[in-house]
């Protein structure tokens, strides 16, 4: 798994791509990635795209700020990003991953 970040400077902003690797997904029809930047809502997870046998989504994110997430797969299972830069327990046992995007300055 990785998480690339870009720096966007003409829309301050992060475009972050998220990369759950064939081997996590493990035969799945469907990932979504869902986390504070969508409320958590499966219905407006970010679908993501199976290339080169990996799933992968890119979202646009402000900077200086920390986002939880996580993968739902197949509506079922849960994963974690293991290049997430650090995970925090989440209310329902588990950890969640946590990407952070640094400050930019102009």
């Amino acid at each position: 798994m990785s998480l690339q970040k870009q720096f966007i400077k003409t829309k301050n902003l992060y475009k972050v791509t998220f990369v759950l690797p064939e081997t996590v997904a493990d035969g799945a029809r469907e990932v979504k990635l869902l986390g504070d930047f969508n409320d958590w809502d499966p219905e407006n997870g970010v679908q993501m795209k199976l290339k080169d046998g990996a799933f992968k989504a890119s979202v646009e994110l402000t900077p200086g700020a920390e986002y939880q997430f996580r993968y739902l797969i197949d509506n079922e299972k849960w994963a974690n990003d293991w290049s997430a830069d650090k995970y925090v327990p989440s209310p329902f046992g588990a950890d969640n991953s946590v990407v952070v995007t640094d400050s930019q300055k102009n």
